[in-house]
């Protein structure tokens, strides 16, 4: 067996925290402690006519995001997502999905909970609610609906330098900086 050394020390030091530190946890840390489904409606107003309709249907996809504390150091990041297909016909499906995260963040400066509350914890879930969004429409009787990914940073940087903007921000951004 190798030797390992004093594996309690390696422990200690762990993070790279100087020998003899108090031991309190000081070390900025977030991430996704839990994933579920708060609300899943899937309508399909039309069946079974729909399944016969030939015409190249319209998609709208609208998606929102939303967060609310639910303890000190956690919050509950909402992704909203709804799908409608439609053709001349009328409605063929409509899928409203509302997606949460709890987030445990600690240890972090205010605008850095912020970015990771509304771009990088939705890019984090984005995956798992498209799936549930193709389930939902194969499920109902359509092709899956295998939403584009969405790029959450840029959209963030989007809209936070269009808040600076409206604000009359002198520190806003020039567009591409982050």
């Amino acid at each position: 067996m190798a030797d390992e050394g004093n594996v309690l020390a390696n422990l200690d030091n762990f993070g790279g925290a100087p020998n003899g530190a108090n031991g309190a946890d000081t070390q900025p840390v977030a991430g996704i402690i839990s994933q579920y489904i708060k609300d899943l409606s899937v309508e399909n107003p039309k069946a079974p006519e729909s399944f016969q309709w030939r015409d190249q249907p319209e998609m709208d996809v609208q998606f929102n995001i939303g967060a609310k504390k639910v303890g000190d150091e956690i919050s509950e990041v909402e992704l909203k997502v709804t799908a409608t297909s439609k053709t001349v016909q009328g409605i063929a499906y409509i899928i409203d999905l509302t997606f949460c995260g709890l987030v445990g963040m600690r240890n972090m400066p205010e605008e850095q909970m912020h970015a990771f509350t509304y771009a990088e914890a939705p890019r984090i879930l984005f995956p798992f609610a498209r799936r549930i969004i193709a389930d939902a429409v194969r499920d109902a009787g359509f092709p899956p609906l295998l939403l584009d990914p969405i790029d959450f940073n840029g959209l963030y940087m989007q809209q936070l330098q269009a808040k600076r903007a409206e604000d009359g921000s002198v520190n806003a951004m020039p567009v591409g900086e982050a």
